[in-house]
């Protein structure tokens, strides 16, 4: 790998429970997905290191519990972070609705830092419509379609938020 030093960058996994959150981590960093659910208890934490351009990116990743309506992500949790992955069930538009709600009160705790949000379950039958992706999209969003099955989008979408966030360092 090229540059010197290596930067660390804090990236916060969020969205409502069982989005896959935790799938598209364990696809990222490791390359494996499991059809058992496991449910994440307050915070797990892995690591990558990338290359963007010549620079070495160690990602640390923070994969949060999803949200319902008993319970919210804590904004000390989100402390730190320099950008974070918005995930939504596209077979289940109403987690687009939370991805919304997060994404605003992520705003009030960390500002305009990058994010991108991961459409997720591509390889399901989808309930999420063209409509809504680009409303969003006109927003100025970014949008990726992803599948932690399969393995589709996974990797370019966390390589598109180390690209943001070194631009914004």
């Amino acid at each position: 790998m090229g540059g010197l030093f290596v930067i660390q960058k804090k990236i916060c996994m969020l969205g409502a429970f069982a989005v896959g959150k935790t799938s598209l981590v364990a696809r990222y960093v490791h390359g494996i997905f499991s059809e058992k659910y496991q449910t994440t208890l307050g915070v797990k934490i892995d690591k990558k290191v990338v290359e963007v351009g010549n620079q070495e990116v160690s990602l640390v990743l923070w994969d949060l519990y999803g949200e319902d309506q008993f319970q919210r992500v804590q904004s000390f949790y989100l402390r730190g972070s320099s950008g974070y992955l918005l995930v939504a069930d596209g077979t289940r538009a109403e987690t687009l609705e939370v991805a919304l709600s997060i994404q605003q009160r992520t705003q009030e705790v960390l500002g305009s830092v990058p994010f991108i949000l991961m459409l997720n379950k591509r390889d399901l039958p989808w309930q999420v419509s063209e409509a809504e992706v680009n409303k969003l999209r006109a927003r100025g969003w970014d949008i990726h379609y992803t599948s932690a099955r399969t393995g589709e989008g996974v990797e370019e979408s966390f390589t598109a938020l180390a690209k943001q966030m070194l631009q914004q360092s």
